[in-house]
């Protein structure tokens, strides 16, 4: 087998009770942002832990330094890898995510030390997955496709965190 790439983590996620107030909050103390946000995001294809149960989520992205943060906000009940993790109310850290260039050997290298895949989705023309690392990482571990109009969209919302000025809203538009 071929010597694989080491790769960095680019996210750190945590759910939220609401993405829009967690924004606010990370943006009033770190500084972290703009955000950019996702409302009752749907993807094209999607599996939890077998099944094709997609939960009512919605998503917000922005930049602290080089690291991206994620909240997740999870509107309804439905099983998830959040809901594995958090009960209706709760929130916390959930998952580190990694950009990979080679997704389906990385999954497959990962999977191989013992690790479960609890969900996988494709929207946007990028595939994902969550692997179930908690025994180790204390959380997720997601890897996400690299395509180059990803890797475009997270080089303008770095460059809108670099750009951003106290009393710049927390919150931009998303194009």
């Amino acid at each position: 087998m071929p010597m694989l790439e080491r790769y960095d983590l680019f996210q750190h996620a945590y759910l939220v009770n609401d993405v829009e107030e967690a924004c606010e909050k990370w943006n009033r103390l770190y500084r972290a942002g703009p955000f950019v946000v996702t409302h009752h995001h749907k993807t094209d294809t999607f599996m939890y832990r077998g099944t094709d149960q997609e939960a009512d989520v919605s998503y917000a992205f922005g930049y602290l330094g080089d690291m991206m943060i994620q909240f997740i906000q999870q509107h309804d009940d439905t099983p998830s890898i959040y809901r594995d993790m958090y009960a209706a109310g709760e929130e916390g850290f959930h998952h580190v995510g990694i950009l990979v260039n080679n997704y389906e050997e990385e999954k497959a290298r990962i999977m191989d030390m013992g690790f479960e895949l609890a969900c996988e989705l494709h929207a946007d023309n990028v595939d994902a997955c969550y692997i179930d690392t908690r025994a180790t990482s204390g959380g997720f571990t997601e890897l996400h496709d690299d395509p180059p109009h990803i890797l475009s969209a997270f080089a303008g919302w770095k460059r809108a965190h670099e750009l951003y000025r106290p009393g710049d809203p927390a919150i931009m538009p998303r194009p």
